[in-house]
């Protein structure tokens, strides 16, 4: 990632992502990484099957130890999200429920919105094998399903929980991405010219227009071709002593 030390701010906030008698620490220590990538900190445990400390957590949880640090387990559901004002609970499956159903980005901006509004709020995620029960999810206040394969609806929990932390963060920056590349000054309409030119010029002397005739459109595609680059500045002069360097070649292998 670009920039200064300085500039890496851990960013630790948002809705608390709750699991639900998760099954494996490792997948445990992953959805604590994905939450660490976009933003998120705060993981309710709901009765880990293997207990809790995890060693298997934190090692897959690659250096996102602020988050699993701070996890916090609970005997039951009801305990995990009693002081919460705001519940989401994620499935794959239609649950015949009288519920809002929203997708992982209006889920993210629904958050948002509580976030910034100061309402607690947090997401629910059930195991890995069969998901949440229909008596966990009525404790939402509605549900959020991915727009995945019906044929092949199963998600990974680490990868179901990167999905929404994604969308969490991207609600907050708008897609943008974390660092930008330099941009060259745009070539001048005066430089484009005399690079097409030059290798046109360089072109007729390897008699590379042919037949004769066909010369004018040939010119207008590689002139076409040129012009659509984009080319800034750098790249017009090297892309001119690219000519001149093969120009140089040529001169010598004709004089051999």
């Amino acid at each position: 990632m670009a920039g200064t030390d300085k500039e890496r701010i851990m960013i630790a906030e948002g809705p608390a992502i709750v699991l639900v008698e998760p099954q494996m620490g490792e997948n445990i220590g992953m959805v604590a990484r994905a939450m660490a990538n976009f933003g998120l900190s705060e993981l309710r445990l709901v009765n880990p099957r293997d207990g809790w400390p995890s060693t298997k957590a934190r090692a897959t949880a690659s250096g996102a130890a602020h988050v699993i640090d701070c996890a916090r387990v609970f005997a039951t559901l009801e305990e995990a999200i009693g002081d919460l004002k705001l519940v989401l609970a994620t499935t794959a499956r239609e649950r015949e429920m009288f519920k809002p159903v929203y997708g992982p980005r209006e889920a993210a901006g629904k958050l948002r919105e509580a976030f910034a509004a100061g309402i607690s709020c947090g997401v629910l995620f059930g195991r890995e094998r069969w998901g949440l029960k229909n008596e966990e999810v009525a404790l939402a206040q509605a549900i959020i399903t991915f727009p995945v394969n019906p044929g092949f609806a199963s998600l990974n929990l680490a990868q179901a929980a990167l999905l929404l932390s994604y969308e969490w963060m991207s609600a907050e920056a708008g897609d943008r991405p974390t660092f930008s590349a330099p941009m060259p000054e745009p070539a001048s309409n005066r430089d484009l010219v005399g690079l097409m030119e030059h290798l046109e010029s360089a072109l007729d002397a390897t008699n590379y227009f042919h037949p004769p005739e066909k010369r004018e459109k040939m010119v207008l595609n590689l002139r076409n071709i040129l012009a659509k680059a984009n080319l800034g500045e750098p790249e017009v002069r090297t892309l001119r002593g690219v000519i001149a360097s093969l120009e140089r070649r040529w001169l010598r292998e004709s004089k051999a």
